[in-house]
């Protein structure tokens, strides 16, 4: 008798589906969607469903200019054909899928995203003293050029979406594999 495996997705592969939107790292319906092996259609209607467990801190819809800033970072856009602009959810509206999305799959994909938020909150804890650094000399030049502010702006997303990775080279993975 062959024991179920867990589907084991690379780290790195999740938190580059991860976007910073309004001010939050989020998840993209379809990015959901591929994850969990549904179509979006079908993840969103369960969504529609069940909107009342689904406040605006959980998911959001984006906005028309979002979305065409979203499109425009990537060379190649998989949203093509979409009618509506892609709902996003936060870390707690991807955990409220589990309630929703009952198959196997998307409880261990999303068991899988839970582990990856709570290390990348862990790794900005223990970042904290650089940005607030950061944050004093972003104080002192407030009265400067707009060029200084965007820098250190830049310097700060970089750091939350590298540090993950950058903390992850060189090490031996553990868990399970698929083959």
């Amino acid at each position: 008798m062959e024991k179920n495996r867990l589907l084991h997705l690379p780290e790195h592969f999740i938190v580059g589906k991860i976007q910073f939107i309004r001010e939050q790292k989020v998840l993209i319906d379809e990015d959901l969607a591929e994850l969990y092996g549904v179509e979006t259609k079908r993840l969103n209607e369960q969504v529609k469903r069940n909107l009342d467990r689904f406040p605006e801190d959980f998911m959001f819809q984006l906005s028309n200019e979002e979305f065409e800033n979203l499109k425009s970072q990537f060379a190649t856009s998989s949203w093509g054909g979409r009618r509506t602009t892609p709902y996003v959810f936060t870390e707690h509206g991807v955990l409220m899928l589990s309630s929703v999305l009952r198959s196997k799959q998307a409880v261990e994909v999303n068991i899988q995203i839970m582990r990856v938020f709570t290390r990348m909150r862990k790794l900005l804890f223990n970042h904290k003293d650089l940005l607030l650094r950061i944050e004093k000399i972003e104080n002192k030049i407030e009265g400067q050029s707009h060029e200084n502010k965007v820098l250190f702006e830049v310097v700060r997303k970089l750091m939350e979406s590298n540090a993950l990775e950058k903390n992850q080279k060189g090490r031996n993975r553990i868990g399970f594999i698929n083959r």
